[in-house]
């Protein structure tokens, strides 16, 4: 689309039919009306009028569900719990070892809006963000519940491999006069609610319609002891059954001598695809939207006599599209915008995505108070996650650390004994545990982690970030299976320290319950290869080292993987690589400057300097650095967060709106700058709310020269 589409309206006259009042009774599924199997840029024009709208191809047309939502009893954005029900405790099951797959929707919101917000009225949830704020920052006075229509299916390649689960919600207030879409991939490892709270928030309150995808990623679990996996809704099925979302690909042989050898272990779908998802996001995204493009026309012409075509009238020339995402659905939405070739996107706004940018281009940064140069930054997402998962339990013991939040989950005997490895193994220099623990930091230092995000590893190895990030990626982009093994880690449920059948009950709920990539759900990350036996990771014994290391043996296997000359694991980090060229299509990239999660100096700040150099003066991309701001908002909860940090969920909001109105109204769009924020700090010893006015800087119109983020010959410059 080459102008905004509130200005072509040359086929509104055509759309005469609301989607307000295609209902049917609240949460009760319907058949959809019935459609030739082809998709939008297919559906040829015949001589009575417009083309025929057609299921995309790649749809699993018995996969098709469409559930209508009252807005009342349910909805489409918290599934009936509205505001108050998000601030409460975990919703119940009726039979927790059976729980329907109307429980498991509502469950699996829940958890995914939570995932992505501090909930907590301090941190500004019900006043600031939230379902019952609009989509203009207001309060709407109610729960938030919105009314609509939702499809879910399985897209594949014909293969029964993919079983990518998309869902398209399409609100009551969507106007078909004014069509828009927005994408909604899923952070992490996520199942195709993980965007709910983010652009599916946003979305829906400004009445688009929302293209969900779980990019291949989903809670595709297989307890390979009991032989069930999940279908589409989250249901235990068998894990032969033609709906599962993924079943491990094995032998009965194969399967047999794994349950003898290391029983009650998962198989884990973005682990154990042997896919290597992430190389598919952009077309999955982009699918997503062409699915999403399907559910519109079929909405606007519901009450259409289902013996008759439904005309295909909504198309990508007059709807706004917007590909937008968090974290890995950021990667996914930039993947996605760099990979159309059809003309469906319009503008792009990633909030801290894992962009792996191009070797393209002799790029410097110039940032807190140092130049890197071209190969000290741009490193692909593992390599910094192998060195990460191998130096930081070390680094945690420096001085510098002992200041950062949520630093008593760790285990300083354990941090201790990983030091001694690192230095028997000639890693580590220093001959004193303190030496040994910052020459750990400054090894992570030199590689490239902004300063601003220290504070955050230590909480990050807490919550077994590093560990769990570096073996499940380990495995996805070396496409290793779950009989592989990779260097001795594999999954299961936990019960003191041992790899234990996982309850009933809990296996039944990982839909809802799982972020899809353990330690999730009740499930753990074991270290088969352990002195004495399988264990849970931390509590493990390295033969090499003969000592309680987290695993040293494991992590190091992990890191030479990486390095080794023939990496099949490097080799599918390389396969996800962003081009960088978004067609100069306007965009908004952002990211909070303490993001330890994603480092930005191999993430957002070289994607967007070299989408610079290779655009050059067609480039309509910008860049935002909030600072006082990090990935995992839903920390911001927790003391010592709380007075350091503000949500950068609230940007990738501000964001959208600032978008929204350079499409509807020709705003322009605010430079790229540093955004400086005030945190909430300590007064008495309390950490007071957080307050709009006081403490979250907008985005200016017309930043200070001293926060302008520019590039000149080469060079990235972030102001201090």
């Amino acid at each position: 689309m080459t102008s905004s589409p509130w200005f072509r309206c040359a086929c509104a006259c055509l759309l005469m039919v609301s989607i307000a009042g295609c209902s049917d009774d609240a949460g009760t599924p319907v058949e959809p009306d019935a459609a030739p199997p082809t998709g939008p840029d297919a559906g040829a024009p015949d001589a009575a009028g417009p083309p025929v709208n057609a299921l995309p191809g790649f749809v699993v047309e018995s996969s098709l569900v469409a559930t209508y939502y009252d807005g009342v009893s349910d909805d489409l954005l918290t599934a009936g719990l509205g505001l108050t029900g998000l601030q409460g405790g975990v919703p119940t099951f009726a039979d927790p070892a059976a729980p329907t797959v109307a429980e498991l929707r509502r469950n699996a919101i829940y958890s995914n809006y939570r995932a992505l917000h501090d909930t907590s009225s301090a941190g500004g949830f019900g006043r600031i963000s939230g379902p019952n704020i609009g989509a203009d920052g207001q309060d709407t006075g109610g729960e938030g519940l919105i009314a609509g229509w939702e499809y879910l299916a399985y897209g594949d390649d014909g293969s029964g491999a993919d079983m990518v689960t998309m869902m398209v919600q399409v609100p009551d207030s969507f106007d078909s006069a004014a069509p828009c879409i927005i994408t909604a991939p899923s952070s992490g490892s996520r199942g195709v609610y993980g965007a709910i709270g983010t652009s599916g928030d946003w979305g829906l309150k400004r009445g688009c319609a929302v293209a969900y995808t779980d990019q291949g990623k989903g809670i595709g679990f297989h307890n390979l002891a009991t032989g069930q996996a999940r279908g589409m809704r989250g249901e235990l099925v068998d894990a032969d059954d033609p709906g599962a979302n993924f079943s491990a690909d094995l032998s009965d042989a194969e399967l047999a001598t794994l349950n003898t050898e290391a029983p009650n272990r998962f198989a884990i779908k973005h682990v154990h695809s042997k896919q290597n998802p992430e190389a598919h996001w952009g077309r999955y995204v982009l699918e997503s939207i062409e699915f999403a493009f399907y559910v519109v026309n079929e909405r606007v012409h519901g009450d259409a006599d289902p013996a008759t075509d439904t005309p295909y009238l909504i198309t990508p020339e007059t709807t706004l599209v917007i590909a937008a995402g968090v974290s890995n659905g950021g990667s996914a939405a930039l993947h996605a915008t760099e990979e159309d070739r059809q003309g469906l996107i319009d503008v792009v706004v990633a909030s801290e995505p894992n962009a792996q940018p191009p070797v393209q281009g002799e790029l410097r940064i110039s940032a807190d108070g140092r130049t890197l140069e071209p190969g000290q930054h741009s490193r692909l997402f593992l390599d910094h996650y192998s060195l990460l998962a191998l130096y930081q339990p070390c680094a945690a013991l420096t001085v510098a650390n002992q200041e950062a939040p949520l630093l008593a989950p760790l285990d300083s005997a354990a941090n201790e004994a990983r030091c001694a490895s690192l230095r028997e193994a000639d890693l580590l220099t220093a001959d004193d545990l303190a030496g040994q623990a910052d020459e750990a930091q400054q090894i992570i230092d030199v590689y490239g982690m902004a300063p601003d995000a220290n504070i955050l590893l230590p909480a990050h190895q807490g919550i077994q970030f590093p560990a769990s990030v570096t073996v499940g990626y380990a495995n996805a982009y070396g496409r290793y299976g779950v009989e592989d093994r990779l260097c001795g880690f594999s999954y299961a449920a936990v019960a003191a320290g041992q790899p234990v059948a996982i309850s009933a009950e809990a296996d039944a709920a990982l839909f809802a319950t799982a972020n899809g990539l353990p330690p999730t759900g009740g499930l753990g990350l074991i270290y088969d290869d352990s002195r004495d036996g399988a264990v849970e990771h931390r509590q493990s014994i390295s033969p090499s080292t003969d000592r309680a290391d987290i695993a040293f043996d494991g992590f190091q296997c992990l890191r030479d993987s990486w390095l080794a000359t023939d990496s099949q694991v490097a080799a599918g980090n390389e396969a996800v690589r962003h081009s960088g060229d978004l067609g100069g299509r306007p965009g908004i990239v952002l990211v909070g400057r303490s993001d330890a999660v994603l480092p930005i100096n191999h993430t957002v700040r070289p994607y967007y300097g070299k989408n610079q150099l290779i655009e050059g003066d067609a480039s309509r991309l910008h860049y935002y650095e909030i600072v006082n701001a990090h990935h995992l908002d839903v920390l911001n909860a927790f003391p010592g967060f709380d007075e350091r940090y503000v949500p950068i969920q609230y940007y990738f909001e501000q964001a959208l709106e600032l978008m929204w109105r350079h499409l509807r109204d020709g705003d322009p769009l605010p430079p790229s700058q540093v955004v400086r924020t005030v945190p909430r700090g300590k007064q008495a010893d309390a950490v007071p709310a957080l307050d709009l006015a006081t403490h979250l800087t907008p985005v200016a119109a017309s930043p200070d020269t001293g926060d302008l983020i520019t590039l000149d010959s080469g060079t990235l410059t972030i102001p201090e």
